[in-house]
């Protein structure tokens, strides 16, 4: 049976529960939020993963590339030939990369990560922020009922999220835009603050804005 995909799910089941929930608990439903929901979450697609800036540009990368591994392998069973088909790594590749970053590849084996957590947060987090965007629209009383089953709500929509594999190369370039993207609007747009933060020359952080595309 082939996996759904992302839009699918989204239309068939993400938004339909939003509306439920919506009706349930504000007796009411707007369109227009569960709209903005399921676009936040196709757009997103490092939804799953933990985008840390407190560190540099160069550790968080590394701590990415560790995660996203460990996360092909447990999807795989552990299989390094089937990680390197899904991801476009070489094989060779991949298991220096589980040398040098420290991967346990039978720990991976023998138990489930669970890498729901970030998912469930990052879920949370675009519920709130839409919600937060109809505060002028909607009665406060009814609006706080939906805020109350945030959580229920987002761990029933990451339960129906497919699991998403990428190319390295695919993931390389979101987790770098994302990083950026969110370095740069803690530190209100300012390039060179932005820079001395996350430990990456000006011209490169500036050359890596240009090349992903960043606020254009």
């Amino acid at each position: 049976m082939p996996k759904e995909s992302l839009d699918k799910v989204l239309k068939d089941k993400v938004e339909p529960m939003v509306q439920e929930a919506m009706h349930r608990f504000m007796g009411i439903t707007v369109p227009e939020i569960s709209s903005d929901i399921t676009d936040s979450i196709e757009k997103n697609p490092m939804i799953s993963y933990n985008i840390d800036t407190s560190l540099s540009f160069k550790q968080a990368k590394r701590a990415f590339k560790k995660e996203f591994l460990k996360r092909m392998l447990q999807t795989n069973l552990g299989n390094v030939s089937l990680v390197a088909k899904v991801t476009g790594l070489d094989r060779r590749t991949i298991h220096r990369d589980i040398r040098g970053l420290n991967i346990d590849v039978k720990k991976i084996r023998n138990e489930m990560i669970r890498t729901e957590y970030y998912q469930k947060e990052a879920v949370d987090s675009i519920l709130r922020n839409t919600l937060d965007n109809y505060k002028q629209a909607i009665q406060p009383q009814k609006l706080e009922k939906m805020y109350e089953k945030v959580g229920e709500l987002s761990e029933d929509i990451v339960k129906t999220l497919p699991l998403k594999e990428m190319q390295w190369d695919d993931a390389e370039k979101e987790f770098e835009k994302e990083f950026i993207k969110k370095a740069l609007a803690e530190n209100n747009g300012n390039v060179s603050l932005t820079a001395r933060k996350i430990r990456l020359r000006y011209e490169t952080l500036h050359r890596k804005i240009k090349k992903l595309g960043i606020g254009s």
